[in-house]
């Protein structure tokens, strides 16, 4: 009888979860809502709440809406690296694909990782 998948499965997205949040408050000093990760067959996907530093906030409520955006923007862009290599050192892969987008209206991060087919 095989051993079931899931609890390595349910501890890697954990701890993934996990070390999002640190990365994200080590390198920007704020620490999001909530990150949820589910794996997929190869998909990984991520969703991060309230991704937005206290600067992008600032800028808004200053009504440098667009600014606050493009800042918003620039950060994620800039963020990917680190989480591409975080998700790689995690799972213990090389990603086939990942793809990301931040929206600063729904305070939500989204990415989207393919992992390779197991041998």
């Amino acid at each position: 009888m095989k051993p079931d998948p899931e609890p390595i499965q349910g501890q890697l997205e954990q701890t993934l979860a996990q070390q999002i949040q640190v990365l994200y408050l080590t390198s920007l000093g704020h620490k999001p809502e909530r990150v949820s990760c589910k794996l997929v067959e190869r998909t990984l996907l991520i969703v991060v709440e309230d991704p937005t530093t206290r600067m992008e906030k600032f800028l808004a409520a200053s009504g440098k809406q667009q600014l606050a955006e493009q800042v918003r923007t620039n950060i994620h862009k800039a963020f990917q690296p680190q989480l591409k290599a975080l998700i790689e050192e995690v799972f213990e892969v090389d990603l086939i694909d990942f793809l990301g987008d931040s929206n600063f209206y729904t305070g939500r991060t989204s990415i989207t990782a393919i992992l390779p087919t197991k041998s």
